[in-house]
């Protein structure tokens, strides 16, 4: 798959401005952006954007267009990357994390698991949540509050990812576990992570686009659902996850950013759910929302 890496350089207030720019742009695509420091004495900053399938002339173009306006007379430049896993060489360095009773690590730090944690080996693969995000670490951190007060008896993990939320129940709690990705690879990778983790008979995947599948009435109803997505389609998905959720339930969201909380609260208040918690982690949001006589 092509992969070409559009690059856009400026000072660090600007180039921020240009990262949220293009996340915002390019949300319901997924495309990875970033931002970092591009000179050594810090003055110059870049955003990048990585998008698929596009030649770097149209990769620009389409930059371009999705922030009108907003676009910027910052140096624009644009180049086709090797054929190279990109997740899976951004993830060489990256150490192992700790949230809550939860140890994330690769298989290089298999051995560094501290005594009275739960280990959650995740490889490298194309598919998100690694432990390393704000939101996922997050999760899991809210995982491991949820447990220590109540059970819950049917739990989902949508939009599963790499399948590390949806592992960490099972591997906490020894109970089955529902992991489902609109991505093909992800529900894949899902799999083969769960299998590694020593918890492939708990966790079961299927792939869907939304909450309209057949199949979650088969798991359901969930007295417990995370999500871990974006926030448009899970402002979008509000009457359908809710309609899959026992009267009294909770509810973790993730993968917002902090501005997006009252409008999150706003959709979700209208299905019977009240927020029981917040939690802020580098810039990203974590919700907790309960209904009926839930208690979080």
């Amino acid at each position: 798959m092509k992969t070409v890496r559009v690059r856009i350089t400026a000072e660090e207030l600007e180039a921020k401005r240009i990262a949220d720019v293009l996340e915002r742009a390019f949300e319901d695509d997924g495309n990875p952006v970033t931002i970092y420091e591009a000179s050594p004495d810090g003055k110059t900053w870049a955003a990048e954007i990585l998008l698929f399938e596009m030649e770097p002339d149209e990769a620009s173009a389409a930059v371009r267009d999705r922030v009108g306006s907003d676009a910027f007379a910052a140096p624009l430049e644009a180049e086709v990357l090797p054929d190279i896993n990109w997740v899976e060489k951004s993830l060489e360095g990256l150490k192992p994390v700790r949230a809550g009773r939860f140890f994330v690590h690769g298989g290089h730090d298999r051995a560094k698991v501290p005594a009275g944690t739960i280990g959650l080996e995740i490889e490298a693969a194309l598919a998100f949540g690694t432990g390393h995000h704000g939101t996922t670490a997050g999760c899991l951190e809210e995982i491991d509050r949820l447990f220590s007060m109540r059970e819950y008896l049917r739990v989902l993990d949508l939009g599963t990812g790499t399948g590390v939320l949806g592992i960490a129940v099972a591997k906490l709690t020894k109970q089955h576990v529902l992991a489902t990705d609109i991505d093909p690879v992800a529900t894949l990778t899902a799999e083969e992570n769960a299998r590694l983790n020593e918890v492939g008979p708990l966790v079961s995947t299927f792939t869907a686009n939304g909450m309209d599948d057949r199949r979650f009435g088969e798991f359901g109803p969930f007295d417990l659902i995370i999500a871990n997505i974006l926030a448009r389609p899970l402002m979008k998905m509000a009457k359908s996850i809710a309609a899959k959720m026992t009267p009294s339930a909770t509810l973790v969201l993730s993968g917002l950013r902090v501005e997006d909380g009252p409008r999150i609260l706003f959709a979700y208040g209208c299905q019977g759910f009240h927020l029981a918690r917040k939690r802020e982690k580098e810039g990203w949001l974590t919700l907790t929302l309960v209904r009926g006589s839930a208690k979080a």
